[in-house]
């Protein structure tokens, strides 16, 4: 098997699951209790969040534990929507976002907000200055997704935080699901707020995540209770999780350069030897994230390409996991000027550290294979 959708999911790694396994099983106690078993469970969540906060360079006051990038995205955009209205109703995002921001903004228009959605061009980059003429005097909130998870297109979040400085009213939210340990971003120089991490895309298990909300902020919570996670997040802490998330945070991050060059050369040796072949488009900027690649092959549904790809043993996937079962095109590469036919026919790419140049190769060849052995299907049918 060689698996290719590590944007949709990532193995964990060995060292996670023992750690959840080990907490689990012997620090059980719910962190709220006064007894000694909540007292030691209490302490391994302090000390995760310590981890967290100082691989991050933020405070530990700042990590809010969650259960990955959807409720983090939620808690971000409607707990500043909720909180802030009554400085004003504009908000602002773009029109390449995951579904777990593009949704909450659909919401939150038919609660009676006014969006803005950000077009962007045929690499799919949204302009700064489009974005700076948007906002208005009622503007509370931009967000803005770091790297894309379908193409791999890096916004530039950095010069983005910088201009929103002058707008002190708006606050600024990243999703930086697909960009942890791939495409390094500070935090605190590029000015953002808010920002969400999902555990189960850096080799940590699902149903863990972080956002970071920067001291100051304030969010309306979506969960009313015991008021844990410092108001922000009410339910009983997830320890074990929590625990796994810091050991996966901080194995990902070790060596992450060396780890994102082999990672890079493995996509140029997949660009390399698919650029040229007139069956197929890349989609994907030759500047995005190291780990994407998008392409299309004409002709050929994805989903058939999909199940074609798997027969040979690789792992590959359509747009988004998350709207890869729905039956509409990518409005990623729509919004990028992709014809509607060759937005039904992309699939995604996405490797990890753990892709071998082997497995680069052999990934090309069975490719290139299922495209000749679809291309006399087609022939046949017709």
């Amino acid at each position: 098997m060689i698996y290719l959708d590590n944007s949709a999911t990532t193995q964990p790694y060995k060292e996670v699951i023992d750690s959840f396994v080990k907490v689990s099983t012997d620090y059980f106690g719910n962190p709220s209790s006064l007894h000694g078993l909540g007292g030691q469970a209490e302490r391994l969540l302090s000390r995760s969040r310590e981890q967290v906060a100082t691989l991050l360079n933020v405070s530990p006051k700042e990590i809010v534990f969650t259960s990955g990038g959807t409720e983090g995205n939620n808690m971000a955009i409607k707990g500043v929507a909720f909180q802030y209205q009554n400085r004003g109703k504009h908000i602002i995002t773009t029109e390449i976002e995951h579904d777990s921001v593009h949704q909450p903004f659909k919401q939150l228009e038919e609660w009676g907000f006014d969006v803005t959605y950000l077009s962007v061009n045929e690499e799919g980059l949204i302009s700064v200055e489009e974005l700076k003429n948007s906002l208005r005097e009622d503007t509370i909130l931009v967000s803005v997704i770091h790297v894309n998870n379908e193409t791999g297109v890096i916004q530039p979040i950095a010069e983005i935080g910088h201009m929103l400085d002058e707008y002190p009213k708006a606050i600024f939210h990243v999703d930086h699901v697909q960009g942890i340990g791939k495409v390094p971003l500070d935090f605190k120089k590029a000015s953002i707020d808010l920002l969400t991490l999902s555990g189960h895309k850096f080799h940590g298990l699902k149903g863990t995540g972080v956002l970071y909300a920067r001291e100051g902020i304030k969010l309306a919570p979506l969960l009313s209770g015991g008021e844990q996670e410092s108001h922000f997040r009410s339910g009983t802490e997830n320890v074990p999780g929590v625990v796994a998330l810091a050991k996966a945070l901080r194995m990902t991050l070790e060596n992450a350069d060396d780890k994102n060059e082999r990672i890079k050369k493995l996509r140029k040796i997949l660009v390399g030897q698919l650029s040229d072949q007139r069956h197929l488009t890349i989609n994907s900027p030759s500047h995005g994230a190291p780990h994407i690649l998008n392409v299309t092959f004409h002709g050929m549904k994805a989903e058939v390409f999909v199940h074609a790809l798997e027969d040979k043993g690789i792992y590959v996937s359509t747009t988004s996991a998350c709207s890869s079962k729905k039956k509409s095109p990518s409005k990623t590469l729509l919004a990028m000027g992709k014809k509607r036919e060759d937005a039904d026919q992309a699939i995604r790419i996405s490797l990890s550290y753990q892709t071998t140049q082997e497995d680069a190769e052999k990934a090309v060849t069975a490719i290139l294979q299922a495209v000749e052995e679809l291309k006399e299907v087609v022939k046949e049918k017709r």
